[in-house]
């Protein structure tokens, strides 16, 4: 394995080392708490690691693609990503999609037909972003060739069932807050109308 090669910084795949740039990669998973899991999880798999300091849960949500009745998912940021690092220390982990929770265990792909089909995959839903930003990124052409010739460098993650002990799914227990919201607002727009009456 090349572990001497550095991924480059390119666009959306910027390294959140901190600041605001992690904030944005942490915030959507407080919408799954918000109970938004069942729309999230159309296209995003929330991931629950094992701490591999702490021993406590960790989650992080990636996008998700499907090919012979497996779920696979992408590492953007490869073995930077703390959530990739933590499955390297303990690949049993807990995936939720709208589908719901499965426990399982993460395997790294590295079978070159299997990188070659879900590369296909990933060019259909969004060839430009895969060329463009992150094969662009590994210093990777978009040429089957070159692909298999770099496949060190890509960190796909293959989700296999297991029936091992996996960390605790994240619950919904953010979704009260509609209800403040609903009754904030239906509030708001009774005093509204009561002004208007008032002031005509």
């Amino acid at each position: 394995m090349n572990s001497e090669f550095q991924q480059k910084d390119a666009g959306f795949l910027t390294y959140p080392a901190g600041g605001w740039r992690k904030a944005m990669f942490k915030w959507p998973v407080q919408l799954w708490r918000l109970g938004l899991g069942p729309l999230l999880g159309q296209l995003f798999v929330l991931i629950t690691t094992t701490g591999r300091k702490s021993g406590l849960p960790r989650r992080t949500l990636t996008e998700y693609h499907r090919l012979n009745g497996k779920l696979y998912a992408p590492s953007g940021f490869g073995r930077r990503a703390q959530w990739y690092r933590n499955i390297e220390a303990d690949p049993r982990v807990t995936i939720q999609t709208a589908a719901g929770a499965q426990s399982v265990t993460a395997v790294r792909v590295t079978d070159d037909q299997e990188i070659l089909d879900l590369l296909h995959i990933m060019a259909k839903k969004d060839g430009q972003m895969l060329r463009d930003t992150y094969l662009n990124a590994l210093d990777i052409q978009f040429d089957e060739a070159d692909i298999l010739a770099k496949k060190d460098r890509i960190y796909w993650l293959r989700f296999d069932p297991t029936d091992e002990p996996t960390p605790p799914p994240l619950p919904a227990d953010l979704w009260w807050v509609w209800i403040v919201v609903f009754n904030v607002a239906a509030n708001l727009l009774a005093w509204q109308i009561k002004r208007k009456r008032h002031a005509s």
